[in-house]
């Protein structure tokens, strides 16, 4: 049986739209044919990165907005949930900050949505939520270990929206929701309608374009005593347009995703895990080699102490995703610096004069 009904033109509500990942989504929901409606209160995310779409100024806990964007969009099919705080350090540092902003917003959001009758949420979740096994590779069902308070507050969200789901399967318009569990994301949209815009940024790529373009005194690899292959921590970097394009084929295959659930032996289940990543493990040892031969400029690499809240790291078994929703990574990590490389030539001239969010 085949993944079926597959859902056409859809108008979107996109928390967190203007971010990296939203923004990049919301292209790839826009090449699909759909419509976003894109909410944001630009603590992160550029102003720039909404630009020709539907887009309110504002928070996910503010429960008055959300209702006035669904009463001026009533035709709303589903929710994006990418809003959130993302930087693993920051939390460790200011714990509290992250549990309100990414547990106690999300639950005033998911409450609001409940009350409109919203039936379909798509989460943004994390593969940190993951211990990290002897082999290193992970499915939706391997032993849960999230490590920072960036970590347990994306698996609190995840437990609290599991539990809203269920109790509502007995009401009139029961909510169902696909946590998309991410590992790590690189590159730029292939077309370059975004982008990373961090001026410091704390993703691997972005710190070594920054050591590349002189923005930063070199690379450091925290972490070198880990139990991998060559004692720095394992990841699975996913080029962001195949993360973008997970996000399109879990809204266009929601119902037949619980439906191969079902015939999976899941049963009846109302919200649904579900790995995105290449598949593949790289070490960081193994991407900063790769980066150097593709950078026209050389890098300085050092070597530190592991950072606080990181984890020996693991790559995904991507099968759920490959028979729930019909999608697999076809992009390279190569094909990711590429596009990163291009997008930091035109970076500047898509801000124009928007600064870039420190």
């Amino acid at each position: 049986m085949g993944l079926v009904p597959i859902l056409r033109d859809m108008k979107v509500l996109v928390t967190g739209g203007a971010g990296f990942i939203g923004s990049t989504t919301c292209s790839a929901l826009e090449d699909a044919g759909h419509t976003p409606i894109v909410l944001d209160s630009l603590v992160s995310g550029p102003e720039a990165f909404t630009r020709g779409r539907v887009f309110y100024h504002g928070d996910i806990a503010d429960a008055a907005l959300v209702r006035r964007i669904f009463a001026e969009h009533s035709d709303i099919a589903a929710t994006l949930h990418f809003a959130a705080r993302i930087v693993v350090t920051e939390s460790v540092a200011l714990p509290a900050l992250y549990y309100r902003e990414n547990v106690v917003g999300s639950l005033t959001l998911f409450e609001t949505l409940l009350d409109l009758g919203q039936t379909r949420v798509i989460f943004s979740s994390s593969a940190a939520v993951y211990d990290s096994p002897a082999d290193l590779r992970v499915d939706e069902q391997s032993p849960l270990k999230p490590l920072s308070p960036y970590a347990r507050s994306k698996r609190m969200t995840e437990e609290m929206l599991e539990d809203l789901c269920a109790a509502s399967q007995a009401t009139a318009s029961p909510m169902r929701a696909i946590a998309l569990r991410y590992f790590n994301p690189v590159g730029a949209d292939p077309q370059l309608r975004s982008g990373p815009y961090v001026a410091d940024p704390t993703h691997i790529l972005g710190r070594l374009m920054a050591a590349a373009q002189g923005r930063a005194d070199g690379f450091t690899i925290t972490g070198t005593d880990y139990a991998t292959r060559d004692g720095s921590g394992l990841r699975d970097y996913i080029h962001i347009w195949d993360l973008a394009q997970a996000h399109v084929a879990a809204l266009e295959n929601f119902e037949g995703a619980f439906e191969a659930a079902a015939r999976d032996g899941h049963g009846e289940v109302s919200f649904l895990p579900i790995n995105v990543g290449s598949g593949n493990g790289v070490t960081v040892r193994e991407l900063v080699t790769a980066f150097g031969e593709a950078s026209p400029t050389p890098v300085t690499v050092r070597e530190g102490p592991r950072r606080p809240g990181d984890s020996a790291g693991a790559h995904a078994d991507t099968t759920r995703a490959r028979d729930y929703l019909g999608w697999s990574a076809r992009l390279t990590v190569a094909e990711a610096m590429q596009s990163a490389f291009a997008w930091e030539g035109v970076r500047g001239e898509r801000f124009g004069s928007v600064a870039v969010v420190n």
